[in-house]
């Protein structure tokens, strides 16, 4: 599995496309404190939600290229019959593939999230607000943030070893990123007051998909970090727990359905 690990990674090193989005992220972190001026009175808020957004868009977009692609490149390319050769399961190059993975989008957040961490000083020093930086928040604003793409390029894993191009990991996994990024908003809509006028079958199906789909607005910390809330603790517990379980199930998933693949 650490070869596995050291060739994902190696491959993802010299994916050029990987470095322009990179290098693009950083130079939108550089452009917040210019932006950041236009709010007049909230200059330092508007910093810190730019921020987060940009790191947000950057670990999107390689959680969902770097998952869609990883399994259907390397059958599209026939390395996986020389790989699985060896003596390696196919469990043992899914989970090898999904750490390579990680470990990169682990290290942008890292990198962009100390990027955003000297923005953020920079504009709040030169425009002082009367409510100073709540460091933890934005820091864990960061982790949950990553944590969320770790599980999006879990599902973008399981795409890419149902099918035999990119289109279907590709908008799948976006698709599944928007359902589940309103999928709390629906569903309270549905459960209240408003959603007792819908159809009970369109309610219960409603439900189902509810439960089904991942609840990516749970890892959303953006409001705490940029009004200095006091973080909700055994929320955030709960939030990460989620996160193990979910991700867990649908790497089991993948597998399965990667071990019974035919494989040209």
């Amino acid at each position: 599995m650490a070869n596995l690990l050291y060739v994902t990674l190696k491959s993802a090193l010299r994916d050029r496309i990987l470095h322009a989005m990179f290098g693009v992220s950083l130079v939108l972190l550089l452009l917040v404190p210019s932006l950041s001026v236009f709010s007049m009175r909230q200059v330092q808020e508007l910093s810190i939600t730019l921020s987060l957004s940009a790191v947000s868009v950057a670990l999107l977009l390689l959680a969902t290229l770097l998952g869609a692609s990883s399994i259907w490149r390397d059958v599209e390319r026939r390395y996986t019959s020389s790989i699985l050769g060896l003596p390696i399961s196919r469990g043992t190059y899914v989970l090898g593939k999904y750490a390579g993975i990680a470990s990169v989008l682990v290290a942008s957040a890292f990198l962009l999230g100390v990027a955003s961490t000297l923005v953020i000083a920079l504009s709040a020093g030169a425009h002082p607000s009367d409510m100073p930086v709540r460091w933890p928040n934005v820091w864990t604003a960061v982790v949950f943030d990553t944590l969320k793409y770790l599980l999006l390029a879990a599902l973008a894993m399981l795409f890419s070893s149902l099918s035999t191009s990119f289109f279907l990991p590709f908008f799948g996994t976006i698709s599944i990123y928007l359902a589940g990024s309103a999928s709390q908003d629906v569903y309270e809509y549905i459960t209240g007051p408003y959603g007792k006028t819908l159809s009970p079958v369109f309610r219960w199906l409603a439900h189902v998909v509810y439960y089904i789909i991942p609840n990516f607005s749970a890892f959303n910390l953006k409001v705490l970090a940029v009004y200095g809330l006091l973080l909700p603790w055994n929320g955030l517990l709960y939030t990460f727990c989620y996160f193990l379980v979910y991700t867990a199930l649908v790497l089991v998933i993948c597998v399965w359905i990667f071990s019974r693949r035919e494989l040209p």
